[in-house]
């Protein structure tokens, strides 16, 4: 990424609306690299940043015990990763735009996969057509993980 402004500064800030920043920040004064966000309702990233949005591999935690480990674009889930709503449902797959994209396992909260099995292609966040793709679940698993190891285990 060669036209990725270099990291100027390092330290924190607190918002007008009650954010907390701490990490690197680009010669512009946004948010670059690596560093965890605070939102005033309790949401938290932990990740990295580039022009001062979520991009590159994040942890992003919602205060209803929700959370996506993965890949992030411009501010969006976007890539591969694993998402886990607070009721103990994850989807393990491909991401667009924040959305259920790609290639995917839903696994439910008792631990099963549904019958038929759950996996497949979604669109919009739907199941559109039954696959199996353990490649891209693994693949996802391990962008959670390394997602994970590197912004919440000190």
């Amino acid at each position: 990424m060669a036209d990725t402004l270099p990291i100027t500064a390092h330290g924190g800030h607190r918002y007008e609306n009650g954010a907390i920043y701490v990490g690197s920040w680009n010669n512009e004064g946004k948010r670059q690299s690596e560093g965890h966000l605070l939102f005033p309702d309790g949401t938290r990233y932990d990740g990295k940043f580039e022009d001062g949005l979520f991009h590159g591999l994040g942890v992003l935690s919602f205060p209803d015990g929700a959370r996506f480990e993965g890949e992030f674009s411009q501010g969006w889930f976007h890539g591969y990763g694993v998402f886990w709503r607070n009721d103990g449902m994850r989807y393990e797959g491909e991401f667009r735009g924040g959305k259920m994209y790609g290639l995917g396992l839903t696994t439910f909260a008792d631990n099963t996969n549904g019958f038929p099995r759950c996996e497949g292609y979604f669109q919009e966040c739907q199941m559109k057509k039954r696959l199996t793709c353990p490649d891209v679940v693994q693949k996802a698993q391990k962008s959670a993980f390394m997602s994970r190891k590197q912004f919440l285990e000190f």
